[in-house]
Formats: structure tokens, C-alpha cells, sequence
């Protein structure tokens, strides 16, 4: 396959810009709004924009499109910046802000308003809606919309000395009120709003709309692709009519490409606001959230990431990815690196009754089954220990090679056992197994060549950590929650489950955000917050094997 055809349409049109001399570099930006965690799909948009920069030797802006200061914060300022960091990727000096441009936004205003192309309206936000008409009607003029030029300066000055009271003006582009593109149904350019400003304080009150400081902020920063989500492909109209009307030095161009859209996640950010204010997840970066500050506590590689929205690719055609693709990303970006441990999730006693009391032999365990180099560590061994209860059934099935009575089975790095002996509590619930092992079948130093079908993992119980386990899941039951007339409905109930583990020693000393894989079990990490209890909490990164797979893809193809 030649590179032509391996690149994605961007990339094919950057290549071209360069190739005609169009361009001498490349100028790209990312722009969030500070008013909201990142999330999943917002990694589509930084690995493109700051990729296609690093790939041409070009340069690319972090920019805060800080123009609603009511629902912005410091807070999601700061967490943006983490996150993008995060990533791998770096802005050096080009943090920028829309409200840096505050001042020339306010003048390219002005200028507008003094070619006729603006005018300050008085309606209120009831009667604009109104006013606007609807996608089959056309909407009708104001009656402020001949207001004289000398008129409207003045109004506007009016408006950005604090004049007025929130809402009582607006100032408008006068476009065309039946236009069959409604956002060119003369737009509101800027709104008054008595509200402190997380950058700027109280220097403002009136702030400009996000089309506006959007196009313009580009044009201030020489960018020379602006690469937005499908969802502005309307906009763009509006986009070149303020770079026709205004003229600026520069002129960027607006390039649309496919959301990222994950199954079984939410990626609107009121949505993700009211999962978080209403406490049915623990904030924004809880590790089921479809947030990048979620993914990364809950212990995702980066790598695993960048690796998630390269296979996504760059489209134009919407798209549904299913969650077991970004699973699957996760599992192989940690399965070379990841050192396995032993750790018991549903702890089941068991006592070798012809094990000396007292004794204690010290198993070696590799740490990485395919890695040699990786080394050993050494793991207690004594008369009772804990198993999963999943691993002993009392009516067991033929073919179910775990433990029951009378069958046996190897522990790994140690011996094998024979369950002789099964204890019920008054509930008639297993509490405990009396087993015998077979001294000579020592894993690796046994003088015995006798196999068994099945081996399990263990815990000493007198030298096991206790912890706390977090095992995560899907955190709705639908592969797409925003087809539902309430997300709530399909919110799955399931999605976080605690229990009380039982671990190897060796863990005590896992440093926080560093996976390990519990032997059959998953990839779990320490969690990265601070807890009041003594003992740790971990969470379950991703499981060994993914049980949703039939049922996603199911569920998908009847969506679909």
C-alpha cells in the first residue's frame, strides 16, 4: 500500500497545501471550553490536531475558548491541561485563551457594526426564538434591525460599560433571516452577562459568542487548518462569512471530520454534569466515566488511547465504536509490561490438614511468564490459604477441572491438592475446604511427574494483604445511552462492584498507577486518590477476556 493511501483525507489535504507551497508550515490548535472534564472523544481531536503538527514539523496552539464564563471553572482549566499533558503531547509557549483576544474581538465587532454588518437588538430571548422561525420557515427581521449605524455604536459602547441589566441587548450579525441554514438567521455576536470571568475577572461584561471568537481567534493565530467535528460543518458558512466580512491577515480554513463516538458511554458534557451532580458516579473522574481524567485513574495506558482513536480513524461518516475495541487496546498496551501477582477477589479458606503447622516455604514465582528478565519474587506458602470460591464447586460438571470433592488440582508455584473435606456454615454456604497436598509435586523442584488437568491461584491467610477491589463495568446496559429517552433508564446497575480481596505481599509495595495482572483475573492498578481506610484500594483496569463481545456485537447490529 503506497502512503498516499495509507493517509486519511486531513492528511491528505495538509500534504497537498504543503507539496503546492500553499503553506510553508503547518498551524493547527486544539480549543476546548473550560466548562467540563476532556473526555474519549476529545482524544480524537488533540491526537489529530497536535499529531498532523508534530508529523509536518509544524505547531499547534492549546487554546481556552473561554467565552461562557458562567459555566466555566479553574478547576477544568487546570484538569484540561493535565490531561492533554497526559497524552504526550506539548504546547510549549502557545497557551492561549479566546479572552486574550477580548479587546480585538470587541474592535473586529465595532468594524462590523460600522459596515452595516451588525446591529444591537433589543428583543428578548423569548421573541428571538421566535423571531428565528423554524427549519421550514423562514424567520423575520427585528424590528432593531435598521437601527442607524451611529445608533448601534452607541448602544454597543452602552453595553460594554455595564449599562444594562443581562439580556436586555444583544448584538447581532445581520445575515439573512431566511436563510435555510439557520445559524446564518443573523447570529448573536455578543450577549451581556454580570459574571466574573475565570481569566479575565471583572474586566468584562459582555463576552462574544463562540462562532465568533472561534473563527477569529484562528485568524489572530495563523492557523492554517481549523479541524472541527461534524457538528460545525453548518457553521462554516458562518466561519467564512466573518472571514469575508473582517479580512484578517490570515485566513485559516475549516475542515470537518467524524466524532469519536464509544458504545456504552455518554460524551455529552451535560449529561456527563448531571451523572456527577446528581452523585450517581463519585465525580469526574471516576473511573467509569468516559472521561480521559476517569480512564486514567481507573489505570489506561496513554499509549492505549492514542493507540484506540488510530484505529477509530479519520472520516467523515459518524461512527459507534464498540467499547471492547478500546478494551482490547488496553489489554495489549499491558500485557508485555505488566508483572503478574496473585490476588484472591472472593476469598475461600483452605486447609492442608497433612501440612505441618507452623511451616512456611517460600515459593519462587516468575513475573512475567514471557519476560525472564523480568525475574522472580518469592511468595509464602503455609497450612491454609485462601482460594477464589468460584474455583471449588461442590456438584461440579465433568469437564469443570477445579477443585471439588475428591478432585484435585495444582496451586500454582506450589502443590498439588486433593479436597477431601468440605465445611458448611448453618446457611448451608461453604466456608471452608480440608485438603491434603501431595509433597513430592512441588512446582519446579517436585521428584513426582504426576499431572493434573487444572491450576488455580492462592494466598497465604497468614501473610495476605487485605484490600479493597473496585471491579469496574459498563456503566450503561445500552450500546448507545443517548437513543434513550432517559440515559437514567439505562444506567446499569452493575457498574461498580467492592469486595474485600485477599493479596500477595509483594503488592504492598506497588507504586501508585503501576498495572500488574492478578493471575486469571485482569489488569488492576492502585487507585490514585486518597482514601480514609487502612486498607488499599485497587482497581480493575480491564478484565482477561472480554464477556461483552457476543452481546456487543449483538446489540450493535440491531442498532445498526
Amino acid at each position: 500500500m503506497s502512503e498516499t493511501e495509507t493517509r486519511d483525507f486531513i492528511r491528505q489535504i495538509i500534504h497537498d497545501d504543503l507539496e503546492s507551497g500553499k503553506h510553508q508550515q503547518i498551524v493547527t490548535r486544539f480549543p476546548p471550553e473550560p466548562n467540563g472534564y476532556l473526555h474519549i472523544g476529545h482524544v480524537m481531536s488533540i491526537c489529530l490536531n497536535f499529531g498532523v503538527a508534530v508529523e509536518t514539523g509544524g505547531r499547534t496552539y492549546l487554546r481556552f475558548d473561554d467565552t461562557n464564563p458562567g459555566k466555566e471553572s479553574e478547576e477544568f482549566v487546570a484538569a484540561i491541561e493535565r490531561d492533554v499533558r497526559w497524552l504526550g503531547f506539548d504546547w510549549a509557549d502557545r497557551l492561549t485563551h479566546a479572552s486574550d483576544y477580548f479587546e480585538r474581538l470587541y474592535e473586529a465587532a465595532v468594524a462590523l457594526v460600522e459596515m452595516g454588518s451588525a446591529y444591537v437588538d433589543s428583543l428578548s430571548a423569548e421573541e428571538i426564538r421566535e423571531y428565528r422561525g423554524t427549519l421550514t420557515e423562514p424567520g423575520k427581521n427585528s424590528p432593531h434591525r435598521d437601527r442607524s449605524v451611529e445608533e448601534n455604536l452607541k448602544l454597543l459602547a452602552a453595553m460594554r460599560n455595564g449599562e444594562f441589566a443581562d439580556g436586555e441587548h444583544l448584538l447581532r450579525a445581520r445575515i439573512d433571516m431566511s436563510s435555510p441554514n439557520m445559524n446564518l438567521r443573523d447570529p448573536a455576536l455578543y450577549r451581556i452577562r454580570h459574571v466574573t470571568h475565570q481569566h479575565t475577572g471583572d474586566s468584562w461584561c459582555i463576552y462574544p459568542m463562540y462562532d465568533f471568537a472561534h473563527t477569529l481567534s484562528d485568524a489572530f493565530e495563523e492557523i492554517t487548518h481549523s479541524l472541527c467535528t461534524l457538528e460545525f460543518e453548518d457553521h462554516r458558512p458562518l466561519y467564512d462569512w466573518f472571514l469575508d466580512r473582517l479580512q484578517p491577515a490570515h485566513r485559516p480554513r475549516q475542515i470537518e471530520f467524524s466524532r469519536l463516538n464509544l458504545a456504552y458511554a455518554i460524551t455529552s458534557k451535560r449529561k456527563l454534569n448531571a451523572l456527577v451532580e446528581e452523585g450517581i458516579v463519585e465525580g469526574w473522574n471516576d473511573p467509569r466515566m468516559p472521561t480521559i481524567a476517569g480512564m486514567r485513574r481507573r489505570g489506561y495506558p496513554s499509549a492505549a488511547l492514542r493507540e484506540f482513536v488510530e484505529r477509530g480513524g479519520v472520516t467523515k461518516k459518524d461512527k459507534l465504536i464498540e467499547m471492547g475495541v478500546l478494551e482490547n487496546c488496553v489489554r495489549e498496551n499491558l500485557a508485555d509490561d505488566s508483572e503478574r501477582r496473585m490476588g484472591v477477589l472472593r476469598p475461600l479458606k483452605v486447609v492442608l490438614t497433612n501440612y505441618p503447622e507452623g511451616k512456611i516455604e517460600m515459593m519462587e514465582a516468575m513475573n512475567h511468564p514471557g519476560r525472564p528478565e523480568l525475574g522472580t519474587r518469592e511468595m509464602p506458602f503455609s497450612r491454609e490459604l485462601w482460594i477464589e470460591q468460584d474455583d471449588f464447586m461442590e456438584d461440579a460438571p465433568r469437564k469443570f477441572f477445579r477443585l471439588k470433592p475428591g478432585g484435585e488440582v495444582r496451586l500454582r508455584f506450589g502443590y498439588i491438592i486433593r479436597c477431601d473435606e468440605v465445611t458448611k456454615n448453618e446457611a448451608g454456604e461453604v466456608v471452608e475446604l480440608r485438603c491434603s497436598y501431595d509433597p513430592d509435586t512441588r512446582s519446579g523442584t517436585g521428584t513426582s511427574d504426576r499431572k493434573v488437568k487444572g491450576t488455580i491461584h492462592w494466598v497465604s491467610c497468614a501473610h495476605a494483604m487485605d484490600a479493597s477491589v473496585r471491579l469496574y463495568d459498563r456503566l450503561f446496559t445500552e450500546p448507545n445511552p443517548n437513543s434513550a429517552d432517559d440515559f437514567h433508564a439505562v444506567l446499569n446497575s452493575g457498574s461498580l462492584q467492592t469486595v474485600d480481596a485477599k493479596l500477595e505481599p509483594a503488592l504492598a509495595k506497588l507504586d501508585s498507577g503501576v498495572a500488574v495482572q492478578f493471575e486469571r483475573l485482569g489488569y488492576f492498578c492502585t487507585d490514585s486518590e486518597e482514601h480514609a481506610d487502612d486498607a488499599p484500594v485497587f482497581n480493575r483496569i480491564v478484565t482477561l477476556r472480554d464477556s461483552w463481545a457476543k452481546l456487543e456485537k449483538q446489540a450493535m447490529q440491531q442498532q445498526g
